[in-house]
This record gives C-alpha cells, sequence and structure tokens, in this order.
C-alpha cells in the first residue's frame, strides 16, 4: 500500500521543539562542530538519479531487501514491493533527498535482521493497511532533521544540543538514531494498532518519544537511548520504554 505524495515532507509542519536562543550561545568542541558540519553538509544534497554513484546505492538498497530476486531495471513496479509510491523512487527523494537513502543504507548494513522485520513487517499484530517501508523512512529522516534543528548555525533546542554531545562520541550518532527512530516508530505503530491513516500520530508520538529520551540527563552516548535496545530486542514493550522515560 502506497499513500499520496503529501506523505513526504509535510508530516511536520506543525511547530516543533521549543526553540530557545540560549542553546545558540553554548560551546561546542572543535570535534563537535566539526562534526555537525559534516552532517550539515549532508542535508541539501539531492538525490541525483542521473548520478551512477546514486543509482548504484539504490540498487544496493534494493539488493539489500530482496537479495534473492534481480531488479528488472531503475524504473520498475519492483520498487512498490519496498513501499516507494510509484515505479520510480527517485521521484520520493524530493521531499528529503540523498541523506535519506543513506540512512536507510546504513540501517540495512548494520543493523539487517531489524531492517528486515521492519519490511516485511514482522512481529506483532500487524494492520490490514500498512504504512510504506520506504516512505515512511524518509518522512523519518525529515523528521529527525527538524527536530533536531540541524537546519540552523546549530541546534536551539535542548534535544538537538545533546545530540551534538553524542554526535562528538560517534559521528554515526545521527544514523543510529535514525535506526533507533524507525524501529521506534514500528513498535508505537503496533502499539496503537494503528493503520494508514494513523501514520501521522504515529510519526508526532515517536518524535514527542525521542525528544524525552534526548533530554535525558543520563544520555552521554547514542546508546544509553532506552530505545536503542529495540534494534536487538524485537519483542520489547515500547510501552515499557516509554514508561521509563515519561
Amino acid at each position: 500500500m502506497v499513500g499520496p505524495r503529501t506523505w513526504i515532507g509535510g508530516l511536520f509542519n506543525r511547530a516543533g521543539n521549543r526553540k530557545n536562543d540560549k542553546f545558540v550561545q553554548y560551546p561546542l568542541s572543535p570535534l563537535q562542530e566539526e562534526r555537525f558540519q559534516r552532517l550539515q553538509d549532508r542535508i541539501p544534497i539531492p538525490f541525483d538519479e542521473t548520478q551512477l554513484e546514486h543509482q548504484e546505492a539504490l540498487k544496493a538498497l534494493w539488493d539489500a531487501a530482496f537479495p534473492n530476486i534481480e531488479l528488472k531495471g531503475m524504473v520498475s513496479e519492483q520498487w512498490k514491493e519496498m513501499g516507494w509510491q510509484g515505479p520510480n523512487p527517485s521521484t520520493d527523494f524530493r521531499g528529503c533527498g540523498l541523506i535519506s537513502l543513506e540512512n536507510l543504507l546504513f540501517f540495512s548494513r548494520t543493523f539487517p535482521a531489524s531492517f528486515r522485520r521492519l519490511l516485511l513487517k514482522e512481529g506483532g499484530n500487524r494492520a490490514t493497511w500498512e504504512y510504506p517501508f520506504a516512505v515512511a523512512g524518509i518522512n523519518i529522516s525529515f523528521m529527525l532533521i527538524q527536530m533536531l534543528d540541524l537546519n540552523s548555525e546549530r541546534p536551539r533546542c535542548l534535544p538537538g544540543l545533546n545530540f551534538v554531545r553524542l554526535l562528538g562520541e560517534n559521528e554515526e550518532a545521527f544514523d543510529i538514531l535514525y535506526c533507533v527512530a524507525f524501529k521506534m516508530m514500528d513498535a508505537q505503530w503496533v502499539a496503537m494498532h494503528a493503520s494508514y491513516m494513523e501514520f501521522n500520530e504515529v510519526l508526532q508520538e515517536t518524535r514527542a518519544q525521542l525528544e524525552r529520551e534526548l533530554s535525558l540527563d543520563d544520555v552521554h552516548r547514542i546508546e544509553d537511548l532506552p530505545s536503542y535496545n529495540l534494534l536487538y530486542l524485537s519483542n520489547l514493550s515500547f510501552t515499557s520504554l516509554s514508561t521509563n522515560v515519561s
């Protein structure tokens, strides 16, 4: 099942975290500054279907998702099986560029078991009308960029500032956070017994949970996030995690 193109980039027009200019003045280490800048440099890069490197990355994602099925072409009805909205995935990247493909690829390579469980919708009492996997992934990338205030000179919210500290500890913190967010969203989806039309609500709840976890005083590494364990424990209750940080 795929949805309207208003899905992508249209879910978070509401006001985000409460911004506070006092966070702009908070000093960052040279390493934090460098890694934050490198992350920001990734955000505006569009997906270009004419670029061989971008094509190869998209093919690699297909191979990770369906290793035993040959892709017939860069434009093919097969892409819908992964949750793209049409036969040409490049049109879906207009909502959030190359970084969203990089996030999906990172997920498939770093946490392959979790990636495939979400792709195949394994575990839990699933809805008849499920969310489209790939498009949901693009929306999660977009949500994280907004939530962490990554398009600003530096974050002006507590979750964003704390995230930069995590970035100083691990340069892959954003990509790992993406994987955590995807697993959290799916766990929330199952817990809410959600269906397709409730995806907005599920993603909003996921964002709120991430904001709470990124505001905790005892989170010093990305692995300290309470929901990080979702990447390894397929049957872990989302409700139990959210109760611990509410």
